[in-house]
């Protein structure tokens, strides 16, 4: 006979027991019931004298007795026959009444998962209970009674889905103890409680969903701090950079030009000669200032971007690069300059990553212009690397930001030997709080 055909010990042991509690505590109400009778009905006969029948006030004063005190007497005796027979152990009904107070609020939400696991260990007398969640990629251990218990040799797990509405939720493991099995009342009390765990399983859920949510935010926030840090640095140094160019270049430059036109004025009255000599001069000194403006001003914004936009500065800028390079355009049209800005960058930094690092014969370069975003893509047929071993260096990490300041998204595939394509999806319209 197989074990599921053979009658568990636990039956042959508990039953009997529980029938004997149940004779005793209808004992215990029908000798309360006597009692009652006898002194009410019988003892106040006596005293008023009516020995030879039953008084029917009396007898409806000894009915009401019963039936107002008939509960309280029945609950003190299914406690004392629990303790004299079955040494203190939770009935099915007590485990139920239990849950439900559980169910009702009187504990926080939070709790719910461990009372529920508490509340069937006790009434199945099994060696530990685990409440499991199901999430959509795994399943999530939400309480265990008692906590941080050790399996014995020899336990056996029996697991019971919970169900809601026609979903699995998760489910209860009951361990048995060695040598123990549930009998057909736990059996009975392990499949109530499961189909009513589905509430319970329900809110364990969407804590954790609501957790592991916000730790994904969390990190994510704190992944655009240092994103923004780092960019307030670059800013920083690019700001000083600008300063000490202007300083050391055109500054020098119109300084000289304002001391050399001062000194022309003095000499336009004493020696005309030299003051038109000096003016002459003067000229290839503005030139200077002027080439020296002009190029501080390409290395701030492209040239050619604001008249030609993102595809037309791009085709000017890699003319020189000849066949090795492919720029192709299909509805780009007119952006923000900060998203014009962002492209243009990140195609020429792609370009530069590609050109010292890649080895390859041939880049692509293509810009796809749609109502709500631009998307530009430079694929290259070079080495590749593996993405999954190396987080980039500092070319990639500078893209990945500059594209991220602005509201876009950057993606990066290669592999070793395959080539890389890098591909950044910018918004249409600058985003509001963004650090472009």
């Amino acid at each position: 006979m197989t074990p599921l055909l053979r009658p568990p010990r636990t039956w042959r042991r508990r039953a009997p027991r529980e029938l004997l509690a149940s004779a005793l505590v209808w004992a215990g109400l029908t000798a309360f019931v006597v009692l009652v009778y006898a002194v009410v009905v019988l003892g106040g006969g006596v005293l008023l004298g009516q020995t030879s029948s039953p008084s029917l006030g009396l007898s409806v004063l000894a009915t009401a007795g019963v039936a107002v005190a008939f509960d309280p007497v029945q609950t003190r005796l299914e406690r004392w026959a629990r303790r004299a027979v079955l040494g203190g152990t939770a009935t099915p009904y007590d485990v139920l009444r239990r849950f439900t107070t559980t169910l009702a609020g009187q504990y926080p939400d939070r709790e719910m998962p461990e009372r529920m696991a508490r509340v069937l260990a006790d009434g199945t007398g099994a060696e530990s209970v685990q409440v499991w969640v199901d999430m959509v990629d795994r399943g999530v251990l939400a309480a265990t009674w008692p906590p941080a218990h050790v399996p014995r040799p020899g336990s056996v797990a029996r697991r019971m889905p919970v169900l809601h509405g026609g979903e699995n939720l998760g489910a209860l493991v009951v361990l048995e103890r060695p040598g123990v099995p549930l009998g057909p009342v736990e059996e009975r009390l392990f499949a109530g409680l499961a189909d009513q765990a589905g509430l319970v399983l329900r809110g364990a859920r969407l804590r954790a969903e609501l957790e592991q949510r916000l730790a994904t935010l969390s990190a994510r926030a704190e992944e655009l701090r240092v994103s923004r840090e780092r960019l307030v640095d670059a800013h920083d140094a690019e700001r000083r950079r600008l300063e000490r160019d202007i300083h050391d270049g055109a500054q020098q430059h119109l300084v000289a030009l304002a001391v050399n036109l001062r000194l022309a004025d003095t000499l336009a009255g004493r020696s005309p000669d030299r003051a038109v000599a000096l003016l002459a001069e003067q000229e290839r000194a503005a030139e200077d200032a002027i080439a020296t403006l002009v190029r501080l001003a390409r290395g701030i914004y492209p040239p050619g971007l604001e008249a030609a936009g993102v595809a037309g500065a791009l085709r000017s800028a890699l003319a020189s690069a000849g066949a090795a390079i492919e720029v192709h355009a299909a509805g780009v049209g007119r952006y923000p300059a900060p998203i014009e800005a962002t492209a243009y960058f990140c195609c020429l930094e792609a370009l530069q990553n590609a050109a010292k690092h890649a080895q390859a014969s041939t880049t692509r370069v293509e810009l796809v212009g749609t109502p709500d975003a631009l998307e530009l893509t430079v694929e290259d047929d070079g080495r590749g690397f593996d993405p999954r071993a190396s987080a980039g260096g500092t070319g990639l990490t500078n893209l990945r930001e500059r594209v991220e300041s602005v509201g876009g998204q950057l993606t990066v595939t290669s592999a070793p030997g395959r080539g890389t394509c890098i591909r950044a999806v910018l918004p249409a319209s600058v985003p509001a709080g963004s650090t472009a």
